[in-house]
């Protein structure tokens, strides 16, 4: 099942009418269309505005099936992946029932970044440079991570990122919201990266 389809069955199951999810997420009832239909891959931002308007994570668009449990342990062939625009996002969490930790390994296309709007949640936010080059911006104060370096701050900061390197790079992400997972990720990937054309 792709995003569109998760999509359609998503709003169908809350009983949403295109229109009436268009008027909760701010996006235009074309836009859900063409993603319905396949016809164009939403931005990781666009993803967050829907999954904030359904209420669900933006693992809600992942395929897993995996069956929940209280220990997570997957292969690196078998975690749900999930590409949103210029970014992949791989779960490394997946499969556990319940976690107020999420940790993903998050690669950025070159030059690709979260946008110019500053992202803000609840809780904490690691970040640990695996490969690559990415800035981080905290509060307008600019952090160059490089492959090992790590990034701990407090997620109400405004902050934002970009991968300033012509390669891809990767990084370890673990949020650890204090409020709903899906609101923590939703406001981190899905509002906050730009469309990818």
């Amino acid at each position: 099942m792709n995003v569109g389809q998760r999509l359609k069955q998503l709003r169908a199951e809350r009983n949403l009418t295109s229109r009436e999810l268009s008027e909760q997420s701010g996006l235009a009832v074309n836009t859900l269309s063409l993603i319905e239909t396949g016809k164009t891959s939403p931005s990781v931002s666009t993803l967050q505005q829907i999954a904030t308007a359904l209420q669900v994570p933006i693992l809600a668009f992942f395929e897993s099936h995996l069956l929940p449990t209280s220990i997570g342990y997957t292969k690196s062939n078998q975690r749900p992946r999930a590409k949103f625009g210029l970014a992949t996002l791989e779960d490394l969490g997946a499969g556990v029932a319940s976690s107020s930790i999420e940790p993903f390994i998050v690669t950025l296309e070159p030059y690709s970044s979260s946008g110019t709007q500053s992202i803000v949640h609840t809780g904490y936010e690691f970040v640990y440079c695996l490969s690559g080059r990415i800035l981080y911006t905290i509060e307008d104060r600019p952090y160059l991570l490089e492959p090992g370096d790590s990034l701990l701050f407090e997620s109400h900061l405004p902050h934002r990122w970009q991968n300033i390197h012509a390669e891809p790079t990767q990084t370890l992400l673990v949020l650890y919201p204090l409020d709903k997972p899906a609101h923590s990720r939703a406001r981190h990937f899905e509002r906050h990266f730009p469309p990818s054309v």
